[in-house]
């Protein structure tokens, strides 16, 4: 009996789990307080926004709208990404928890740090508790200053995320005077060669598509690029003997015109379409996420992407394990073979059985058990810390999914239950 209790207990949690998985919409947040206009607009810009909706607990330090103008005036937009990069913190900071840090003092990750564009400190934010109830932010390169302060809380969803307000820009040293070339400035086979793609380089450059890349760089352009090992990989096909026609499509099925960083690709639920895509065929990837990898499906094949080359607003290239193999070209992923089928003998002259009699109704089953209750001081209990001018309209939303899969937990377990307890 003590086996089955335990039972019910770990469905029970698992279901309490995952009713309290939420998911937030930072331009939302933002879109209720017109003093952070600029920021909410610089976020959509530089895609930011959905790098941010992408992960489950983080901290926007924002600015209104005049701390961020000295920030903005005179950098082109890649050099405000990275930026306003230094402003997200990989970690839950509410007013409580910036005056309780350990040591009074601590050096968190930003989301800059995960560029690889951010050697030694240079994407942490030093976070120091300061006497007299103020708490400093600033750089965390040694040397570095506390120029900017907390001013006041925003908005928070405990343990989900945090939106204070700081007095001003976190300026790494560097980060406004590293150089930003425009996309036209880059070059795409040399960044394809020094990243493993020798073979893609060649192959876009020899069919011409390089030229389609470099003239849709400018307004937006995401290349996914098979490294040469992917070449070599059983089942992939001849590329020489397509036509060249064919041999085309399959290169510009390897790339998107716009801007599509990572994160972008995390929050996407509808299929992408491609550079092939034309009005003979659609040329599209479903994109699949877990975790922090993200999977691009074409129907016969998949390939996860696996290096950031260059994210660079407007242009994002990255490799990827596979070729990626369009249904249009090579048909869809061949289905399983059944399984054969039992082997069957003849069956003896049926007997004649006497007439029915009717059976007695089945034993009522036991009634499922009843829900367990949240445990207190569980996060799912925790107040909603929010500024005074803060509007509980706005926030998170619950993930459909996750809805869905607390359902079917919640069936599975009153189903279970009653089996144990009949």
């Amino acid at each position: 009996m003590g086996h089955q209790i335990l039972f019910l207990l770990t469905l029970t949690t698992i279901v309490l789990l995952a009713t309290t998985i939420s998911a937030h919409n930072i331009t939302d947040i933002l879109s209720a307080f017109p003093e952070y206009s600029d920021f909410n607009n610089y976020l959509t810009q530089t895609k930011l926004d959905d790098e941010i909706n992408s992960r489950q607990t983080i901290t926007v330090l924002v600015l209104n709208n005049g701390a961020l103008s000295a920030l903005t005036a005179k950098h082109p937009i890649s050099v405000i990404k990275n930026a306003l990069s230094l402003h997200v913190i990989l970690d839950y900071y509410d007013p409580t928890k910036l005056h309780q840090i350990p040591k009074g003092s601590t050096l968190s990750t930003t989301l800059y740090q995960t560029t690889g564009n951010a050697p030694g400190n240079l994407g942490f934010v030093n976070i120091t508790d300061l006497q007299g109830g103020k708490v400093g932010f600033g750089s965390a390169v040694p040397g570095s200053k506390l120029d900017s302060s907390y001013t006041k809380a925003v908005k928070q969803i405990p343990y989900n995320i945090s939106v204070i307000e700081i007095s001003a820009p976190i300026i790494a040293p560097g980060i406004l005077t590293a150089p930003a070339p425009s996309a036209s400035d880059v070059n795409i086979t040399a960044a394809l060669e020094k990243a493993g793609c020798k073979t893609f380089a060649s192959l876009i450059t020899a069919n011409g598509v390089i030229k389609t890349f470099q003239s849709t760089a400018d307004k937006g352009l995401t290349v996914f690029a098979p490294n040469d090992e992917a070449f070599k990989a059983a089942g992939v096909p001849d590329i020489n003997k397509l036509s060249n026609a064919d041999k085309v499509s399959l290169l510009l099925y390897h790339a998107r015109a716009g801007y599509t960083p990572k994160g972008t690709l995390k929050t996407t639920k509808d299929p992408i379409d491609t550079l092939a895509t034309n009005g003979a065929g659609k040329y599209d990837l479903k994109v699949t996420t877990a975790g922090d990898e993200v999977t691009l499906h074409t129907g016969v094949d998949s390939s996860r992407i696996a290096d950031t080359v260059l994210d660079a607003t407007p242009l994002a290239i990255f490799t990827v394990d596979n070729v990626l193999l369009p249904e249009e070209l090579f048909g869809k992923s061949p289905s399983p073979a059944p399984a054969p089928g039992p082997v069957t003998t003849p069956s003896p002259a049926p007997v004649l059985a006497p007439s029915p009699v009717e059976a007695p109704s089945p034993t009522k089953a036991s009634p499922p058990a009843p829900p367990a209750e949240t445990p207190s001081g569980s996060p799912a209990d925790a107040p909603m810390a929010e500024s005074e001018n803060s509007k509980t309209a706005n926030g998170a939303h619950h993930v459909k999914g996750s809805a869905v899969m607390a359902v079917v937990l919640t069936g599975c377990a009153t189903v279970i239950s009653s089996l144990f307890l009949s």
